[in-house]
C-alpha cells in the first residue's frame, strides 16, 4: 500500500512539474526559423518574468539600443522582456513582453501547448491584432 501511495504521489509530481512554463526557453526568427536567444522564464511573487540568458543573433555583448526608460542601453544578456505575467486558468496573461529588436513592449498571453512548446502572443489593444510565436523547451 505504501508502495502505491508514493507512486501516486511521484506521477503527481512529475505531471505538476511537465505543466509550469518556469525554465529555459528557445526563441525563433518569424521568418527564418532561426535560433534568436535562450529565455529562462521564473516565478517572483506569484507572477512570471522571462530574461534573456543567450542570444544567437549579434554580438555577444550587444545592447538594447531602442529600449526606452530604465532598459535603455542595457545590456540584451540579462535583459528582463516579460514582465508580470499572472496565471489565469490555463493560460498566463495581464503582462507584458519586449521586443529589443525595435524596444516596442506589447501585451502578452502565454500557453503552454505541451511541456515543450509554448505559444507567445504579444499584442497591441486587442489580442487579435499581434503576432505568435511559437517557443521550444531548452532540454
Amino acid at each position: 500500500m505504501k508502495n502505491i501511495f508514493a507512486l501516486i504521489i511521484l506521477l503527481f509530481s512529475v505531471s505538476s512539474h511537465a505543466q509550469t512554463i518556469i525554465g529555459q526557453w528557445e526563441t525563433y526568427d518569424d521568418k527564418t526559423k532561426e535560433k534568436k536567444a535562450i529565455v529562462d522564464i521564473y516565478k517572483e511573487n506569484d507572477m512570471y518574468f522571462g530574461k534573456i540568458i543567450k542570444t544567437f543573433i549579434g554580438p555577444k555583448n550587444a545592447l538594447c539600443l531602442k529600449c526606452e526608460g530604465s532598459k535603455k542601453d542595457e545590456p540584451m544578456i540579462g535583459l528582463v522582456i516579460m514582465e508580470h505575467i499572472k496565471k489565469n486558468g490555463d493560460e498566463f496573461d495581464g503582462g507584458t513582453i519586449l521586443d529589443p529588436e525595435t524596444g516596442d513592449v506589447y501585451k502578452c498571453n502565454l500557453k503552454l501547448i505541451n511541456k515543450n512548446k509554448l505559444e507567445v502572443r504579444g499584442f497591441i489593444g486587442i489580442s487579435i491584432i499581434g503576432r505568435t510565436q511559437i517557443w521550444k523547451r531548452k532540454t
